[in-house]
C-alpha cells in the first residue's frame, strides 16, 4: 500500500518549520547599483558546523508524476539551500523530526523564481526537477566527518501532479 501526498504551493508560512523560502517578493530592503538593481537581503540562515559554506552546481534528472517518495534525508551539521538555474518550478519535500525520526512528510511545488534552504537537520526530500534542465546552485556545508542521514520508509509515498 502507498501513502498519497498532496503537493501544495510553497509559502514562507508553511515551509517555516523546514526552513526558508527564497524568492523576491514586495520592496526591495536596498537599491543598489546605480539604481537599477533591487537587492533582497539576508534570506536564509547558513547555519554550519565543523566547516564552512560552498556553492556547488547540482544537474539533476526531472521527474515525472506521480513521483514515488521511498526515503528522506537530512544533514545534521549544515543547512542546504537549492537555487534553480532555470525559471522552473521543482518540488519540495521535509518532515519534521520526531525523535529521531521523520513525521509525515509534505510536499510543497515551487513558483517560478522560487528557492529554499533546509534548516541544518531537517529531514527532506532529494532534489525534485520536474522540467530540465535541472541545474541548481546548492549552497550547504564542505567539510570533514559525516553530514548525511537518510530513512527509508516501509511504505513509499506517491505524489501526484
Amino acid at each position: 500500500m502507498t501513502h498519497i501526498l498532496k503537493l501544495n504551493p510553497l509559502t514562507k508560512a508553511d515551509f517555516a518549520p523546514f526552513g526558508e523560502v527564497l524568492e523576491v517578493a514586495g520592496d526591495p530592503d536596498k537599491i543598489i547599483n546605480q539604481g537599477l538593481c533591487g537587492r533582497y537581503h539576508d534570506l536564509a540562515q547558513i547555519d554550519i558546523v565543523d566547516g564552512r559554506p560552498g556553492i556547488s552546481l547540482f544537474n539533476a534528472e526531472a521527474r515525472v508524476f506521480p513521483i514515488a517518495l521511498e526515503m528522506v534525508e537530512r544533514h545534521p551539521v549544515g543547512s542546504q539551500a537549492f537555487l534553480p538555474m532555470s525559471h522552473h518550478p521543482f518540488v519540495v519535500v521535509a518532515a519534521p523530526d520526531e525523535n529521531g525520526t521523520p513525521g509525515q512528510p509534505r510536499a510543497f511545488i515551487t513558483t517560478a523564481g522560487q528557492g529554499i534552504n533546509f534548516a541544518r537537520n531537517t529531514w527532506h526530500g532529494v532534489l525534485t526537477p520536474i522540467h530540465a534542465p535541472g541545474l541548481f546552485a546548492v549552497v550547504d556545508r564542505i567539510g570533514e566527518g559525516p553530514n548525511l542521514q537518510e530513512h527509508w520508509f516501509d511504505t513509499p509515498y506517491v505524489i501526484n501532479g
